[in-house]
């Protein structure tokens, strides 16, 4: 079972590729990992990011998929609207199953996007996608609706282009889950920490993960969200993959 991380580089180790590189191999798949972007970072501050080239990034997608067989990915900071196009383009030239991390702004605060992708990943990507995973910052910006309830929840869940989930760590542990129309909301308890940061790379490479290993969308949901609970009530993710 090989899947494919395309996202940036966090040189603290807790997000980015080098975050779903973990979480792929603590749930017991092989993971390769296409760099969109450099990124100086920790947990705690945004310092810059230097983004690849969609040519080069085009040429390692390439690579991998000339050894490789892949079915599913996850993508994460995309950077710019060329990116989320020419990632979309591979998804269908590869005829790959993709869960999208919308990622646009850190846990830390810094803004690791060229601008606004909400447009470029309506138009080109999360039409192509099997799954979209954003927060609810995220989610306002790709429906252009305020969430600040369940049932605003819900009804941004409806107007995502994709089955999705909408997390819920800014919404007092309520995750919001539309797979084909059918809604979902599972409860979970905030635990009050600051180790938040890369927990949505991990949800999302758990997700690819799970469904690697023929789990369908909904219980692969359902065990990510166990698994990165897990990784945050033991204090780190070093911890929940060494348990594993």
């Amino acid at each position: 079972m090989i899947v494919m991380s395309i996202a940036g580089v966090d040189p603290s180790g807790g997000a980015g590729v080098f975050a779903d590189l973990k979480t792929f191999q603590a749930i017991g798949v092989y993971g390769t990992g296409i760099v969109t972007s450099l990124t100086a970072q920790n947990p705690y501050k945004f310092f810059s990011t230097l983004p690849i080239t969609p040519e080069y990034i085009e040429e390692q997608i390439d690579s991998v998929m000339d050894s490789y067989e892949v079915e599913f990915i996850k993508t994460g900071m995309l950077y710019s609207p060329e990116i989320i196009e020419l990632v979309s383009k591979k998804v269908k030239e590869y005829n790959l199953k993709a869960i999208v991390d919308p990622v646009m702004v850190a846990t830390s605060g810094g803004n690791l996007t060229k601008e606004d992708l909400a447009e470029a990943l309506n138009k080109y990507l999360l039409p192509q996608a099997i799954l979209t995973t954003p927060n609810v910052s995220e989610a306002e910006k790709l429906t252009c609706l305020d969430i600040n309830t369940k049932e605003d929840a819900i009804k941004a869940s409806k107007n995502i282009k994709c089955n999705n989930i909408i997390t819920g760590g800014h919404l007092d542990g309520i995750n919001t889950i539309n797979i084909n129309g059918e809604i979902t909301t599972i409860k979970q308890e905030l635990i009050k920490t600051n180790n938040l940061h890369g927990t949505g790379c991990t949800l999302s490479a758990a997700i690819t993960a799970y469904l690697a290993k023929d789990n369908d969308l909904k219980t692969s949901i359902i065990k990510s969200l166990d698994y990165v609970y897990e990784g945050i009530k033991n204090g780190n993710y070093g911890t929940l993959i060494a348990k594993i």
